[in-house]
């Protein structure tokens, strides 16, 4: 049985016991425990079930690359599921829940799923939920849906709070093993500002588990030393329980640090992400165990043997009274060893592999009485919550079993693999190690930075190397090279540590037990534990024609679980290499993504949560729009005023009063939301040429244009109002929602295409209060507020000028987005609201009244304007809307031009803009379809057309719409049908799209 023992335990505090719960139960461990080896130590084998036949699983490994043991933690705010137990600090009144399973974790209906195996191989959903097609919708997509998944979604708002960092350092370390701890101290002592992250919540890595001298004193000894002269140098920083979890481009790493999850009542962040940019990355992130595969090795109490003796060392616990040892190399060895000198029971250590003489580890065995089996293999475990014993056989032969072994753990080793996910993010490439038996960095292929510099160095067991005396070396290697690369001087006379060397035999690929297993024994071999991929799902795989590793992974789900294929990846690719008769390089490896291992939400969203999620963005006007009706709408991150209610009319009523207000007397609106953009230097009018359809270069100071911007595919992202301001100075008015991903779009074409053209740009949206006055009085009360002449003579549509109103210094734009005579003025955003008041004061007899975005919205559609997000969804061009206008024949470019060119953007089926009146007046369904003759091939009824936006105009006292039809300016007063989801269908005519004033008349009085 699986307990603790009286002694070890080095990161124990025994002196503080902590109480914690599993399904339940009430347990109790230390502190210091890991949730895994509290458990372990109270004999919970079975922590979980697997995803697809819900077998029994226990804990496999003892760190992020556990695949098995993962638990919801915590209840209501704080609860989170799919956690391992084995990165989980224990803590008093954790609690702890298994997943997967139903009833319960010890009977569990899905395991009849382990009975149908046969008729679920590799990739049968693909074939299964095909036919009939009728079952989709009740059957099969219901099933996958409740299947889908491990443990539950958290239902409670998130208790806890979490931050974002941001740091700067010539050198990061990646790992603090005693690789990074001795790259960190030779980086430190040059002085290089050096940041030390590591995972765990202990410096030291494997070393003090493994043993061995450096400089003729114990290995934790060295490590204590190190720290201590690492805490005394204040240009190093050191983190604990912090995981690099990912590298990008120039020296950009994301680091998550977890800061009271084994502390739940600490104030302060529960995670915090660290945005780190670094000069230089050294990844020291050591290697990863792998499993061997053979028949049952994923019955509880089946474990890495480097995990074993983790949890014998660091906390005391045995997974087992009496241990089977099973592996290819000799690093195996030491967990023997450590469980005999435990006084522990071994009773055998099965080697695959073929030796002349042994070894020194090996040696030591036999000295303590293990009985050794070499050229021998587990032809299956016995047992099935737990282990009860193993099967022996011949690795050379086909299974056949010599003898059974009656034991209750087995502590396997198929390996060592270097993780090497860091140095893949950002590009780094792998080469095959045949003397390791793994994928390590290709140290002459480097990820480089924009100057062709190499930016990440790997170091220790991260680069391949394995036995402590070359991990120090090429730790201290790494970063003194490093530091010659960013010019940093070091100590000439300090030297790299020197480890006492332990010589031992040489490795044996082994990627099945035994090599000739039959089919049965395939069937119950497994790679990937929490997927239930099997070594003959991979083989299937190949079998139909699957040879690509990343179609390979797809069709099986090899390397897809929470694991991302830490334990699984290579001996899934040595099991499809071998199908394919292919050596393992020839086969590659899949793609490595950040993060290492998963991060919470909590921690990528920071403090943009809640009413920070999405900071709300309120107008100089906002109190005074809240104070007097206003019905609120989301533009944007913007809140704006949908309409004025008053008293105890409707929403639309008020919308309707609006609207004839506007047309018969004076509305103001405020328009403080529109984007602003000034673009300025002597290359602004080249660069607003290319941004925007038409010529920009050519408008002159004090006066305004109309301009439509599309994307380099053709298709129109914005338009607004562009005003010239002086020589090299144009102020670019934009949608609402455009303001930011306009600024955006500029900059990335200045910084990524245009760079060396003499241009800034700067968005001056919230710098200004902008009140459009609109109406046949808003001249009157513009020039009863006093101070510049806006008359027409003066002041033309789409001119511009600057001047006082008032007493307060503006702008003053002759635009019109309603086809009245209008002027919109801008003044500073601290002056909006004293503005606002004046023309309210003036305008008290003139019949103004406020109005909202549904108003502007009916009164542009009167008018047949477009509105960016109503007739265009990202497919629609310019040509579509008639505004070939607006397109400039004269100018050799500008962005989009070559796409528009293209056939299917030239095609005469692309549909058309209307307008649409309906028959009897109704107002057609926004977004409604028009159905024509026939069906296409789904079997669906043909679609001709769109309504792109909809509206009641009381000034026409009708339904009035806007949309695109196929040949709609060619088909004017053919009737459409439009068939509502309300039952009921419409049909309406094609009109021409300006419903109100086609003129032009009232905007340029």
């Amino acid at each position: 049985m699986s307990t603790r023992l009286a002694t070890g335990g080095r990161l124990l505090n025994t002196a503080k016991p902590v109480s914690f719960t599993f399904n339940g139960k009430q347990l109790r461990g230390y502190e210091g425990d890991t949730l895994a080896s509290a458990l372990l130590a109270n004999d919970q084998m079975l922590m979980g079930r697997s995803f697809k036949y819900h077998r029994p699983r226990g804990v496999v490994a003892a760190g992020p690359e556990e695949p098995n043991a993962l638990v919801n933690l915590g209840r209501e705010g704080r609860f989170e599921p799919n956690q391992r137990v084995t990165t989980t600090e224990l803590f008093e009144g954790l609690e702890a829940t298994s997943q997967n399973h139903w009833p319960s974790l010890e009977f569990d209906v899905g395991a009849i799923n382990a009975r149908l195996s046969r008729f679920l191989p590799a990739g049968f959903y693909y074939k299964m939920f095909m036919y009939p097609r009728s079952f989709w919708k009740h059957v099969y997509e219901p099933f996958i849906r409740q299947s889908a998944g491990l443990g539950k979604a958290p239902k409670a708002r998130d208790a806890d709070t979490y931050e974002h960092f941001h740091a700067f350092c010539d050198v990061l370390v990646i790992g603090g093993g005693v690789a990074g701890l001795e790259a960190a101290r030779t980086a430190g002592r040059s002085g290089a500002r050096v940041l030390l992250l590591e995972q765990t919540n202990h410096f030291g890595g494997r070393a003090p588990v493994d043993g061995g001298t450096v400089d003729g004193a114990p290995v934790d000894k060295f490590v204590e030393e190190i720290l201590a002269e690492l805490r005394g140098m204040e240009n190093v920083q050191l983190r604990l329980r912090t995981m690099g979890a990912g590298v990008y481009d120039h020296g950009y790493v994301l680091g998550y640090e977890q800061l009271t999850d084994h502390a739940p009542g600490k104030p302060g962040p529960r995670h915090r992400l660290w945005r780190i940019r670094a000069a230089h990355v050294i990844t020291a992130t050591g290697a990863i165990e792998r499993p061997l595969s053979f028949a049952g090795n994923d019955i509880p109490g089946v474990m890495l043997a480097g995990a074993v003796r983790d949890y014998l060392v660091n906390y005391g616990v045995s997974v087992g009274d009496r241990t089977v040892v099973v592996t290819n190399n000799d690093n195996a060895y030491l967990t023997a060893i450590a469980l005999k000198h435990a006084g522990l029971d071994v009773p055998a250590i099965i080697d695959a592999r073929v030796l002349p003489t042994d070894s020194e580890l090996m040696a030591q065995a036999r000295a303590l009485g293990i009985r050794i089996l070499m050229s021998h293999a587990i032809s299956s475990v016995k047992g099935g919550k737990r282990v009860t014993g193993v099967a022996i056989c011949s690795q050379a032969g086909e299974g056949a079993v010599l003898e059974e072994i009656a034991c209750d753990a087995v502590a396997m080793s198929g390996g060592w693999s270097p993780v090497v996910h860091l140095w893949s993010h950002c590009g780094g490439k792998l080469r095959w190690d045949s003397k390791r038996a793994c994928f390590s960095p290709d140290v002459d292929n480097p990820p480089k930075g924009a100057d062709g510099i190499g930016f990440v160095t790997t170091a220790g067991a991260a680069s391949g190397m394995f036995p402590l005396d070359d991990v120090l070396h090429d730790a201290h290697a790494a970063a003194d090279g490093v530091l010659t690369t960013l010019g940093f001087k070091t100590p000439r006379d300090i030297a790299a540590p020197n480890a006492a060397r332990r010589e031992e035999a040489p490795m044996a690929p082994v990627w099945m037990m035994p090599h000739g297993a039959g089919a049965k024994l395939r069937e119950k071999s497994w790679l990937d534990y929490q997927n239930d991929v099997k070594v003959s799902d991979v083989r299937l795989a190949a079998q139909e024609g699957f040879v690509s590793v990343e179609h390979a992974k797809r069709y099986t789900t090899l390397g897809m679980a929470t694991d991302q294929g830490k334990l699984s990846n290579i001996n899934g690719l040595a099991t499809l290499a071998g199908a394919l008769d292919a050596e393992i390089p020839t086969v590659g490896t899949t793609t490595f993504r950040p993060p290492y291992h998963p991060i919470s939400m909590g921690a990528i969203g920071g403090e943009a949560r809640g009413a920070t999620f999405q900071p709300l963005r309120r107008t100089p006007l906002h109190d005074w729009h809240d104070a007097n009706g206003a019905v609120w709408e989301p533009v944007g991150q913007w809140r704006r005023p949908y309409a004025f209610r008053r008293g105890s009319e409707s929403t639309h009523d008020a919308v309707m009063r609006e609207v004839k207000n506007v047309r018969d007397n004076l509305g103001l609106l405020d328009a403080s939301t529109l984007g602003k953009i000034i673009v300025k230097g002597p290359d602004a009018g080249r660069f607003l040429d290319m941004l925007y359809t038409n010529m920009m270069s050519t408008l002159k100071p004090g006066k305004c244009r109309y301009g439509l911007m599309c994307n380099e595919n053709g298709f129109l992202i914005d338009d607004g109002v562009v005003a010239r301001i002086d020589e090299d100075t144009w102020l670019c008015h934009t949608t609402t929602g455009g303001a930011e991903s306009i600024h955006a779009h500029m900059e990335e074409w200045l910084q990524t295409e245009w760079w060396d053209w003499n241009v800034y740009v700067a968005n001056v949206t919230e710098q200004y209060a902008q009140i459009a006055v609109v109406g046949p009085n808003a001249r009157t009360a513009l020039e009863r507020l006093g101070g510049m002449d806006v008359s027409k003579e003066t002041l033309g549509f789409m001119d511009w000028a600057d001047g006082t109103l008032g007493g307060y210094p503006c702008r003053v734009y002759r635009i019109s987005f309603s086809g009245e005579l209008s002027y919109e003025i801008a003044v500073d955003a601290s002056h909006g609201q004293a503005l606002w008041d004046a023309l309210m004061v003036v305008g008290a007899d003139l019949g103004v009244m406020p109005y909202g975005t549904e108003a502007l919205h009916i009164l542009r559609a009167e008018k047949g304007f477009i509105m960016i997000g109503d007739e265009t969804d990202g497919t629609v061009i310019p040509q579509d809307l008639g505004l070939d206008w607006a397109i400039s024949k004269k100018k050799e470019d500008y962005l989009g031009k070559r796409a528009q060119a293209r056939s299917h953007m030239t095609d005469p089926q692309r549909w058309k803009l209307v307008g649409l009146e309906t028959t009897d007046g109704s107002t057609l369904p926004d977004g409604a379809y028009a159905v024509g003759e026939g069906t296409n091939d789904n079997g669906q009824r043909n679609t001709v057309g769109r309504v792109t936006s909809s509206y009641h105009s009381p000034n026409l006292d009708r339904g009035i719409a806007m949309g695109l039809v196929l040949h709609g300016p060619d088909r004017m007063g053919e009737v459409l049908t439009f068939p509502g989801t309300d039952g009921k269908t419409y049909e309406a005519r094609i009109v021409e799209p300006v419903f109100y004033d086609k003129d032009g008349e009232k905007q340029n009085v």
